[in-house]
């Protein structure tokens, strides 16, 4: 019977890391069907479109193990800035704030939270509560595969609510039952944001708690822990010690060590995890091949300011004695929000607003505002937070690239994006992140090899997500693929105009359906939910 489609004469890397192999590769009803090296009748078998791929690479499809598209990969399921750069399977729910599990009340309070990582789009249909429910409203047609981690923080807010208190073990119990809820019906793990209110009002005991719901499921944990600045190191032991005492699996998402007091202390970071893998315990960690991290503008605040919720928020931001005790914290003493760092009014740049009134502060720093406006940039930040209502996202400039350069060669290592889609400038790591590990990292600077990366970013994520036939390109396995040129992929996007497309990158299949077909998008939604299953993600 003749194939679908079949790829002729394609530098074949499979995903396990293993040297390139020219082959033809046949895919049927969304299947690869064989991967002919000349050793079978791939080619003479026929098929109702052939590609000539001489030159070019055919890659399993890129994995993004840390993403932020919870609502706009429904609101907006076109989906350009991640399925052109070959991603074919999102995670989402990171950070401890999502979506689901949540009643209306919980809803309300997370939209005005996090409006900055998802924006809140007119009109959008808020139709389910449950983890059941979102993962079947991804079902409906979008543009990738997606799979969902249940946000510790959100559980939070659904059972403790928004006060800075350590919850009751009645609670802690209920928090557990609806992390088993949400395990069961499909999710891969829970994630934290331990840096973000509610969830960094827990202690390891809580956390330890739910940590072995998550283990009893066979599921993985994914923390943004409660430091990647001042207190990085006892962070990262935070987490690891709390792997190793529960036997939860443990993914360290955004794995960076940032601020001024980790220059050069990569090293440090990966003999702590080299430690911990040798005493058995189960790690993996991703990055994004940047230096600037980007979050709200809220988030570098003292978490007992967020005690209450957005409106007590508000409220504390226009009292003059908390507004005053906010900022000498924010530039003097350091703040849990930022990392135990004192805020450096320059490298923090606003990359997008709720409110069209600030969108000419869009790309400009706290600093650069406040000296342009003659003002103090403490009360440039207090003021912007009301007029915005929490809605400003920004870049922070405070990485180090002799950092990002070591731990992106772990050998735990896989790509994640921590991509923020919305904002008038996003950071441009949600239309660049995968070329530019190929363009950057392996082509221009050597630092991976091209089989390596790619493993990196397909075979790796795939075997700790426990994908059950994505991940790789083999027979029998979904036809997640990539074809792209090696020797001119490159990502386009910059911090001046980040919304721009990556080169490079010819086809791109989701389920054997193009979503990118000769550079370009399609406008095929062949995508739909992951779910854990007693057998693996399917």
């Amino acid at each position: 019977m003749a194939a679908d489609l079949l790829i002729r004469d394609a530098l074949v890397l499979d995903g396990t890391g293993a040297p390139g192999v020219v082959a033809d590769v046949a895919v049927t009803d969304g299947r690869v069907t064989a991967v002919d090296d000349g050793r079978s009748d791939a080619r003479a078998a026929g098929a109702h479109r052939t590609v000539d791929a001489e030159g070019r690479a055919l890659t399993p499809g890129f994995i993004d193990m840390h993403a932020h598209s919870d609502v706009q990969i429904l609101a907006n399921p076109d989906h350009t800035a991640k399925v052109s750069q070959g991603v074919t399977l999102e995670v989402l729910g990171q950070d401890g704030l999502s979506f689901a599990p949540v009643d209306e009340r919980t809803r309300t309070a997370i939209r005005a939270q996090i409006a900055g990582w998802n924006d809140d789009p007119p009109g959008f249909a808020w139709d389910w509560e449950s983890v059941a429910g979102y993962l079947d409203r991804l079902d409906h047609g979008i543009a990738c595969h997606a799979a969902y981690l249940v946000p510790q923080g959100t559980l939070r807010h659904l059972v403790v609510g928004p006060d800075e208190r350590p919850a009751t073990p009645v609670e802690v119990a209920r928090m557990g039952e609806l992390l088993a809820q949400g395990m069961r019906e499909g999710a891969l793990g829970m994630s934290s944001g331990l840096t973000y209110t509610p969830g960094m009002y827990a202690d390891d005991d809580e956390l330890a708690a739910l940590l072995r719901v998550v283990a009893a499921h066979d599921g993985y944990y994914s923390p943004h822990h409660r430091s990647y600045g001042k207190g990085a190191l006892e962070a990262y032991a935070e987490m690891i010690d709390l792997s190793r005492a529960t036997g939860c699996a443990l993914h360290l998402t955004h794995a960076t060590m940032n601020f001024a007091p980790n220059k050069g202390r990569a090293g440090e970071l990966l003999a702590l995890i080299d430690a911990a893998l040798g005493d058995g315990v189960d790690i993996t960690l991703d990055t994004y091949p940047y230096l600037p991290g980007s979050t709200t503008l809220s988030a570098i605040l003292p978490s007992w300011s967020f005690s209450g919720g957005t409106d007590a928020l508000l409220a504390r931001l226009a009292d003059p004695a908390d507004r005053e005790r906010i900022v000498d914290e924010l530039e003097h003493v350091g703040t849990d929000g930022c990392h135990g760092c004192v805020a450096e009014w320059d490298t923090i740049e606003i990359s997008g607003v709720q409110n069209p009134a600030l969108a000419g502060r869009v790309g400009r720093t706290v600093e650069a505002i406040a000296r342009d406006e003659g003002r103090a940039p403490g009360d440039v930040f207090v003021e912007q937070l009301i007029a915005d209502r929490l809605g400003t996202t920004i870049l922070q400039h405070v990485g180090h690239e002799e950092n990002v350069r070591a731990i992106m060669q772990h050998r735990t290592h896989t790509g994640g994006s921590d991509a923020i889609l919305v904002g008038g400038r996003p950071h441009p790591r949600a239309w660049g992140t995968f070329p530019r590990y190929l363009a950057r990292y392996v082509r221009e600077l050597g630092v991976l090899t091209l089989e390596d990366c790619v493993h990196h970013l397909t075979g790796r994520p795939a075997a700790r997500l426990r994908l059950v036939d994505r991940g790789l390109v083999r027979p029998g396995y979904a036809a997640d693929l990539v074809l792209l040129d090696p020797d001119t992929v490159q990502d386009a996007a910059t911090f001046e105009d980040p919304r721009q497309q990556a080169t490079g990158i010819d086809l791109v299949l989701v389920d054997g359906v193009a979503v990118i077909d000769d550079g370009a998008r399609t406008d095929a939604l062949p995508g739909h939910a992951l779910r854990r299953t007693g057998s693996g993600t399917r």
